[in-house]
């Protein structure tokens, strides 16, 4: 009786678990990162210096987010395309390291230019194991830009494995920069740059920003 009183429970427990949707994904990314910028900021005047996070644990904090959200294997190959079937799973897995690497180190940078600008949810859209979230990113000037977040779900979870700024997807952009690249050039030259790319984007994140 005891034991299947305790399965009862479970079952019970994971029926009236809140499903999880696209858009609380990443409204609830979005959100932390802005606290995290909050924290870490010394001019906010309710900010308790134990509440209050340094750059290094605020870029930390992003990066944890980044790597919830987004589904950095997936993104890697949609961007290289037709040109990850050709590489060994070595090749795959260290393109993906040096992608995403990229990656984070790019986004620290764009949310640090973060100055209060509003986000509207519009809505969301789920086709099976698809979906896509829209918003808007207002400024103070009451301009507009329409930012949409293209997700999948992956081992029950929904990742983002695309995103489109002002109509333009992020990841075709790469794709045409990379096709470009090894078209003319190499795969070889292709990992160069992005080395390359990594130790720029390192050493901008490694300058703190004046709040």
């Amino acid at each position: 009786m005891g034991k299947a009183l305790a399965a009862w429970l479970l079952v019970a427990g994971a029926m009236a678990a809140p499903v999880v949707s696209p858009r609380d994904v990443v409204q609830s990314a979005v959100s932390r990162v802005i606290i995290a910028l909050q924290r870490a900021d010394v001019d906010v005047p309710d900010a308790s210096p134990n509440k209050r996070l340094t750059h290094e644990q605020r870029r930390v904090e992003i990066r944890r987010v980044a790597t919830d959200l987004f589904d950095f294997d997936e993104i890697s190959r949609r961007a290289l395309s037709r040109y990850w079937a050709t590489r060994s799973a070595e090749e795959q897995a260290e393109f993906v390291r040096l992608f995403t690497d990229l990656l984070e180190r790019s986004y620290i940078g764009r949310i640090e230019a973060y100055s209060g600008e509003k986000i509207v949810y519009v809505g969301e859209t789920v086709d099976g194991q698809f979906a896509t979230v829209r918003s808007k990113v207002i400024t103070r000037r009451n301009t507009e830009t329409p930012l949409d977040y293209r997700l999948h779900l992956k081992d029950g979870r929904w990742k983002v494995y695309d995103i489109l700024i002002d109509h333009v997807s992020f990841v075709s952009t790469y794709r045409s920069e990379f096709a470009r690249i090894m078209q003319r050039e190499s795969y070889a030259a292709l990992l160069d740059r992005l080395r390359k790319q990594n130790i720029d984007a390192a050493a901008l994140v490694r300058t703190p920003r004046n709040y």
